[in-house]
Protein backbone atom coordinates (compact mmCIF):
# COMPACT_ATOMS: atom_id res chain seq x y z
CA UNK A 1 0.00 0.00 0.00
CA UNK A 2 2.00 3.26 -0.68
CA UNK A 3 1.18 6.48 1.18
CA UNK A 4 2.55 9.49 -0.75
CA UNK A 5 4.47 11.52 1.43
CA UNK A 6 2.77 10.96 4.83
CA UNK A 7 3.46 9.67 7.97
CA UNK A 8 2.04 7.26 10.18
CA UNK A 9 1.93 7.54 14.57
CA UNK A 10 2.60 4.33 16.50
CA UNK A 11 2.46 2.32 19.52
CA UNK A 12 3.78 -0.73 20.01
CA UNK A 13 3.70 -2.80 23.63
CA UNK A 14 5.37 -5.86 24.88
CA UNK A 15 4.09 -9.27 25.81
CA UNK A 16 2.31 -7.99 29.47
CA UNK A 17 0.98 -4.29 28.39
CA UNK A 18 3.05 -3.11 30.57
CA UNK A 19 5.75 -1.11 28.15
CA UNK A 20 4.06 1.32 26.14
CA UNK A 21 6.14 3.07 23.01
CA UNK A 22 5.20 6.22 20.93
CA UNK A 23 7.13 6.61 17.56
CA UNK A 24 6.81 8.14 14.20
CA UNK A 25 7.83 6.59 10.45
CA UNK A 26 6.99 7.04 6.92
CA UNK A 27 7.15 2.92 6.55
CA UNK A 28 4.77 1.67 9.00
CA UNK A 29 5.48 -1.78 7.61
CA UNK A 30 9.26 -1.72 7.62
CA UNK A 31 9.39 0.04 10.50
CA UNK A 32 7.49 -2.54 13.15
CA UNK A 33 9.72 -5.03 10.84
CA UNK A 34 12.52 -3.57 12.38
CA UNK A 35 11.11 -3.78 16.11
CA UNK A 36 10.08 -7.40 15.36
CA UNK A 37 13.51 -8.32 14.52
CA UNK A 38 14.99 -5.77 16.88
CA UNK A 39 17.20 -4.82 14.30
CA UNK A 40 18.63 -2.30 16.68
CA UNK A 41 19.81 -4.38 19.51
CA UNK A 42 20.71 -1.81 22.21
CA UNK A 43 17.48 0.67 21.00
CA UNK A 44 13.89 1.07 23.88
CA UNK A 45 11.97 -1.21 21.83
CA UNK A 46 14.73 -4.16 21.89
CA UNK A 47 15.66 -3.81 26.06
CA UNK A 48 11.82 -3.90 27.10
CA UNK A 49 11.02 -6.34 24.09
CA UNK A 50 7.92 -3.83 22.30
CA UNK A 51 7.08 -5.32 19.12
CA UNK A 52 3.57 -6.07 19.09
CA UNK A 53 1.76 -3.20 17.01
CA UNK A 54 -1.30 -1.61 18.81
CA UNK A 55 -2.16 1.40 17.31
CA UNK A 56 -1.53 3.25 14.78
CA UNK A 57 -2.77 6.53 12.67
CA UNK A 58 -1.80 7.72 9.07
CA UNK A 59 -1.20 11.59 8.13
CA UNK A 60 -0.86 13.31 5.28
CA UNK A 61 2.44 14.72 6.26
CA UNK A 62 5.21 13.74 8.13
CA UNK A 63 5.22 16.99 10.03
CA UNK A 64 1.74 16.22 11.51
CA UNK A 65 2.70 12.78 12.01
CA UNK A 66 5.74 14.16 14.08
CA UNK A 67 3.24 16.99 15.96
CA UNK A 68 1.00 13.75 16.71
CA UNK A 69 3.79 11.97 18.34
CA UNK A 70 4.76 14.40 20.23
CA UNK A 71 1.57 15.08 21.59
CA UNK A 72 0.95 11.39 22.82
CA UNK A 73 4.11 11.08 24.18
CA UNK A 74 3.29 13.77 26.44
CA UNK A 75 0.30 12.55 27.75
CA UNK A 76 -0.49 10.25 30.22
CA UNK A 77 -0.55 6.73 29.97
CA UNK A 78 -4.19 6.51 31.11
CA UNK A 79 -4.61 8.65 27.46
CA UNK A 80 -2.81 6.69 25.49
CA UNK A 81 -4.44 3.91 26.36
CA UNK A 82 -8.04 5.05 25.44
CA UNK A 83 -6.35 5.93 22.13
CA UNK A 84 -5.37 2.56 21.72
CA UNK A 85 -8.58 1.20 22.74
CA UNK A 86 -10.68 3.23 20.71
CA UNK A 87 -8.93 1.67 17.98
CA UNK A 88 -8.14 -1.79 19.47
CA UNK A 89 -10.13 -2.72 22.10
CA UNK A 90 -8.51 -6.27 22.20
CA UNK A 91 -5.07 -5.06 22.31
CA UNK A 92 -5.00 -7.53 19.00
CA UNK A 93 -1.05 -7.17 17.28
CA UNK A 94 -2.07 -5.50 14.62
CA UNK A 95 1.17 -6.62 12.44
CA UNK A 96 -0.97 -9.14 10.08
CA UNK A 97 -3.10 -6.58 9.06
CA UNK A 98 -0.01 -3.91 7.60
CA UNK A 99 2.50 -6.60 6.98
CA UNK A 100 1.93 -6.97 3.36
CA UNK A 101 2.05 -3.13 2.69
Amino acid sequence: MTFAKGGFVYIITNKHHTVLYTGVTSNLAARIRQHKEKKYPKSFSARYNTDKLIYYCFFPTIMEAIEEEKRIKAGSRAAKIRLIESMNPEWNDLWEEIKAW
